[in-house]
Order: structure tokens, then C-alpha cells, then sequence
């Protein structure tokens, strides 16, 4: 299974989400810092749940953070949380 797979599994588990983009970004950043051959290092996720209501963003993307620890401490080295409005 990719890392983005990976992802999508685990935030849909954890937040059952109305929207859900996880979007592999690596390409943008060949030769930064992270970065490694074959990809799946850079990520964007946007979410929109009602898990997230009236949570402050801080506690919103440590939640996303949490749900994705695995994926940080090995393979990822950057994410970009968007949250959408769950309506």
C-alpha cells in the first residue's frame, strides 16, 4: 500500500470525512530537504469533518498529526493541513 493510501485509510478511519484530498506534493520539491527519490515524502491533506467542530485549528491539525505519527516519523517530512467547512 502507498503512503498516500496509507493516509487516506487512516483519516478516513479516524474522521470519517465529508471531503478528503490527500495529495502527494514531492514532485514540487526535488532537491529540498526530505525529499527522496521516488516520491511520497511531501503531502497536502484537505479535510473537511464535524469531528473538527469547534475545535481550534492548533487542535484540529494535532489531531490530523496524531492520526498520521507513523507516517511522519518514517517516510513523510512535510504535511500541509487544509480544513475545509463541514457543511
Amino acid at each position: 500500500m502507498s503512503v498516500r493510501d496509507t493516509m487516506i485509510a487512516k483519516l478516513t478511519e479516524r474522521f470519517s470525512p465529508l471531503h478528503l484530498e490527500v495529495i502527494d506534493e514531492s514532485n514540487k520539491h526535488r532537491g529540498h530537504a526530505g525529499w527522496r527519490e521516488g516520491g511520497e515524502t511531501h503531502f497536502r491533506v484537505r479535510i473537511a469533518t464535524r469531528d473538527f467542530d469547534g475545535l481550534s485549528r492548533v487542535a484540529q491539525h494535532r489531531a490530523v498529526f496524531e492520526t498520521l505519527d507513523a507516517e511522519l516519523k518514517d517516510r513523510v517530512h512535510a504535511l500541509n493541513i487544509e480544513v475545509l467547512p463541514a457543511n
